[in-house]
Parts: structure tokens; C-alpha cells; sequence
């Protein structure tokens, strides 16, 4: 049975179920890295159907405190997720150091990071892409796509599409390790010096292929995330299309409170 709230209303008997399993997890019941109770067990536990406690399960890994991964079940994450500083991540004294935004990101939070590459060479630039880097569609562009892992799970991928004429003469944007401090700073050394970077975010269920390459559930959340590369002189020369499990990120901006 629901409990009564404000005006009599009951809560739902998912939400109880989600609370409960949330509460062990914040009062170390359910230390990092122990298996959350499977739904068989659940259902035995709280005398409920399937169908409530994968409501209720959709409401935990809401939480952020849990990784689910498919046909392993959910476990209570050791670690907090990886925390996107959008003011600070992009930081010429970053790649000076030699970091790239991931891998300091990681560094950061405490994470052992990795990156698979996946692919490196030519493509026809998509529509959409196109647009961004304000050429037509179906034009060559230097595409890199990378696998990103976290504590060795993967959590996102990544393709950069670089304008042909920009990247012909960078010989190291064709290599796997483009150098401390990743693919901005090679553009940079070579003059496309920034001046901005514009994000587009959006969250969604991850599609089918989606899933299985970050090895999440069917449906579950991704962020989509579309940046802008913009050079001093407002040319776009790199377009990051990026994909990311949500319950693996948090994300942090600064905004002026300019007149």
C-alpha cells in the first residue's frame, strides 16, 4: 500500500521500493560495489510484480549511485561519476600541461581513464556535421572515433570530424596518440588558435547499437553531446559528436550574470 503525503496522495509503491534500496546504499547497507538485489530477489522481498521493481529500478539508477550493465545486473558505483567542468575543462593551460579534457577530467574525480580508438581517416562529412563546419554535405573530412573507459567500463564514445584542408598538413591528427594535450593543441600549434566552445546537449533513451557498444541496458539514458570547435577567426574546425551514459557524468556550467 502507498503511503499518504501532502493532500492524501500515496506514494507509489516503486518509489517506496526505490527509496528503500537508496537509503542502504547512502547508509553503507549496500556498500560500493555490492550486486544491488536482482528483481527476483526484490520481488520476493517487497511481495510486488516484476513490472513495480523495474519501475523502481528505473528511479535507483536515476539516483546516479548505481551502474547497470547488461546481463551483469546493478551495482552500487565506487566511485562518483566523472564531473564535466564546462567553464574550465577547455583550458589552454590544460593542453599546455598536456592533458586532454577527458583523460583531466578523470584525473580528477579519481578515475582510471582509457581510450580505444576506433577508427582514424576520411569520411563524407553526414548533413548535419556538415552544416556545423559550414561545408556541403558529403564533403571529405578527417574523422577520429574513440571509446572512452572509466575504471575499464565504457562510458563513451566520441568522433571528431575535422575539415580536410585544416588537418592535410597536421600529420600527427592521423595518429592514434596525437600528443600531450590531444587534438586541440595540435590545431593550435598549428595556429587555430580558440576562442570559444559551443555545446548542444541532449538527452534521450540510447538506441539499441547505442547500448550495446557502452554496454548499458536496452533504453537506457545517454546524453548526446554536439561541440562546436570556433577559432578566433569564427571558423568551426572540429565538430565532437559525442555520446555519453548518463548515470556515468555530471554536468557543471558557469554562467555570467552579465548585463
Amino acid at each position: 500500500m502507498g503511503t499518504a503525503v501532502g493532500g492524501g496522495k500515496a506514494v507509489p509503491r516503486y518509489l517506496q521500493i526505490a527509496e528503500d534500496i537508496v537509503q542502504q546504499i547512502r547508509a553503507g547497507a549496500l556498500k560500493p560495489g555490492d550486486q544491488v538485489p536482482s528483481e527476483a530477489e526484490m520481488v520476493d522481498r517487497y511481495g510486488v510484480s516484476g513490472g513495480t521493481i523495474r519501475k523502481a529500478m528505473t528511479e535507483i539508477r536515476a539516483s546516479g549511485l548505481v551502474d547497470t550493465r547488461h546481463g551483469k545486473g546493478s551495482y552500487v558505483k565506487a566511485r562518483p561519476p566523472v564531473r564535466h567542468r564546462s567553464s574550465d575543462r577547455f583550458r589552454r593551460s590544460l593542453r599546455r600541461g598536456g592533458k586532454a579534457a577527458y583523460l583531466a577530467e578523470s584525473e580528477q574525480s579519481g578515475a582510471t581513464a582509457k581510450v580505444s580508438i576506433i577508427y582514424i581517416g576520411p569520411m563524407e562529412a553526414p548533413e548535419d556535421i556538415a552544416g556545423r563546419l559550414g561545408v556541403d554535405p558529403g564533403t571529405k573530412v578527417l574523422a577520429r572515433r574513440r571509446l572512452y573507459f572509466r575504471n575499464g567500463t565504457p562510458v563513451e564514445t566520441a568522433t571528431s570530424y575535422l575539415p580536410w584542408d585544416v588537418v592535410k598538413d597536421i600529420p600527427e591528427l592521423f595518429e592514434e596518440n596525437p600528443g600531450g594535450g590531444g587534438i586541440y593543441a595540435r590545431l593550435e600549434d598549428h595556429g587555430h588558435e580558440f576562442a570559444e566552445f559551443v555545446e548542444t546537449l541532449q538527452a534521450r533513451p540510447a538506441a539499441k547499437a547505442e547500448a550495446s557498444e557502452l554496454a548499458l541496458s536496452p533504453g537506457a539514458p545517454v546524453v548526446h553531446l554536439l561541440r562546436n570547435a570556433v577559432t578566433e577567426e569564427g571558423r568551426v574546425v572540429e565538430v565532437c559528436d559525442t555520446l555519453m551514459a548518463a548515470d556515468q557524468f555530471v554536468f557543471e556550467y558557469r554562467i555570467p550574470a552579465a548585463d
